[in-house]
């Protein structure tokens, strides 16, 4: 079966100058919808996951875990149906892994269900190194054997999983996640210092523990894990998205907007949304979500990215953009992933005024952004693109838009619902 990536390539047609106004609805988080999808595969029978959003990289997975030996539907509806066998298969296709990076998180849970599991080098965002020595550390101090061949990572424990203590030496969210899934089905007690908070991890203990899972510290960097023998399907409702939640946030601030975002949870963007209000909007809570006007041009405000509860990595590139067109200068400081300033040079291309040093970049607001063509590279870094589109002069050609079907649920008619001007158009055949 040929890869969602086989698709014809697309771009977006942005037209700088709309106010946007009125509201939009988010789904449920795609950094929480795969890691739950994966979760599936430690129950035989059906699980269903709600508010699952209708992105590229579900459909990746989706397929993945048909390739498993799983019936899945309705992965174009937002109600996901996974209906895992007793004996799901335990080896990955590279096709379909090369492709997002998310798929690594199969490797706990087919460990723990299978006994062994064989998971191809991820591939995905091109934003930085990623290593996957955090994830292997803890599959290897819970008992199992792990080695690299041919491009496969290969993890067996044909005894069972025992539980142990496991230091993280970084708050990794996918380690957790892998070590969490695990450690779910192993013998005894799993302990995980140093564990990710984030509102995803959250999310997935809160469907293992409805699975029948006995875990203890979620949202803390203490996470206790008692092995139990079985787990059962469940019903469970996604998280709702707090990075589209932010981009939306982010696009009604640049654009002098007023726009109220639903199904949003604005305790998981607390940092992101005092730096708007900093900036000079007003930021509103109402009973689902949160309402952000502004009536003037945005303030620069300085960005320093850290794990959760600290400001996410995937807001620095929409606060590139706020502060390109902001009334001042500012420096963004990205400690999580090297490669996320290449954004940066689609953004000078827009006619942005920034200079880098290693992992700062000071960012002085210009006037006014021009439109050019220009390069989504990742998931994050498409959505700021499109943010720029939408405050700069004229038009904004944004290729490699895939990028942002990962991530984003039917991003061109949110935008036009709110009075942004874009269109998507298939991309042109090069011409040499």
């Amino acid at each position: 079966m040929r890869s969602p990536y086989d698709a014809v390539m697309d771009r977006f047609r942005v037209t700088g100058g709309a106010r946007l106004a009125g509201e939009v609805r988010i789904t449920g988080a795609k950094n929480s919808a795969l890691k739950l999808m994966a979760a599936a595969l430690l129950a035989e029978g059906v699980t269903v996951l709600e508010e699952v959003p209708k992105i590229l990289d579900v459909q990746i997975m989706s397929e993945l875990l048909r390739r498993l030996g799983c019936v899945v539907e309705g992965e174009t509806t937002g109600t996901l149906s996974i209906d895992v066998p007793a004996s799901p298969g335990h080896v990955t296709d590279y096709d379909l892994v090369r492709s997002m990076r998310a798929s690594i998180c199969v490797l706990g849970p087919l460990l723990a269900r299978c006994g062994e599991v064989q998971v191809a080098f991820p591939g995905g965002d091109a934003i930085g190194s990623r290593g996957l020595d955090m994830h292997i550390d803890g599959l290897v101090k819970l008992g199992a054997t792990v080695e690299n061949e041919h491009g496969y990572l290969i993890a067996k424990a044909p005894k069972g999983l025992v539980g142990t203590p496991v230091w993280l030496d970084f708050p990794s969210v996918g380690a957790t996640e892998n070590i969490l899934m695990a450690a779910v089905l192993a013998k005894g007690t799993t302990v995980i210092d140093n564990a990710a908070r984030e509102p995803e991890i959250v999310d997935i203990c809160t469907m293992l523990s409805g699975m029948g899972a006995k875990i203890e510290g979620a949202g803390t960097s203490t996470i206790e894990i008692h092995g139990v023998d079985g787990l059962s399907p469940v019903r469970h409702r996604t998280v709702p998205d707090r990075i589209v939640a932010g981009t939306f946030a982010v696009a009604a601030a640049v654009t002098h907007g007023d726009v109220t975002v639903r199904n949003a949870r604005p305790e998981h963007l607390e940092i992101a949304l005092d730096k708007l209000t900093v900036s000079g909007a007003a930021v509103t809570t109402v009973e689902d979500g949160f309402r952000v006007v502004m009536d003037r041009r945005p303030g620069a405000v300085d960005v320093v990215t850290l794990p959760y509860p600290g400001f996410a990595t995937d807001m620095q590139p929409q606060f590139a953009v706020l502060n390109a067109v902001s009334d001042g200068h500012a420096m963004i400081t990205e400690n999580i992933f090297e490669a996320r300033f290449v954004f940066l040079q689609e953004l000078l291309r827009l006619g942005a005024s920034i200079r880098t040093d290693g992992h700062h970049a000071i960012v002085r607001g210009v006037d006014r952004l021009s439109g050019a063509p220009v390069l989504a590279t990742d998931v994050r870094a498409g959505a700021g693109l499109v943010l720029a589109g939408l405050v700069a002069d004229g038009e904004t050609l944004v290729s490699g838009v895939h990028h942002i079907d990962r991530g984003y649920d039917d991003l061109v008619n949110q935008l036009q619902v709110l009075g942004g001007s874009i269109e998507r158009e298939p991309e042109p055949e090069p011409r040499f």
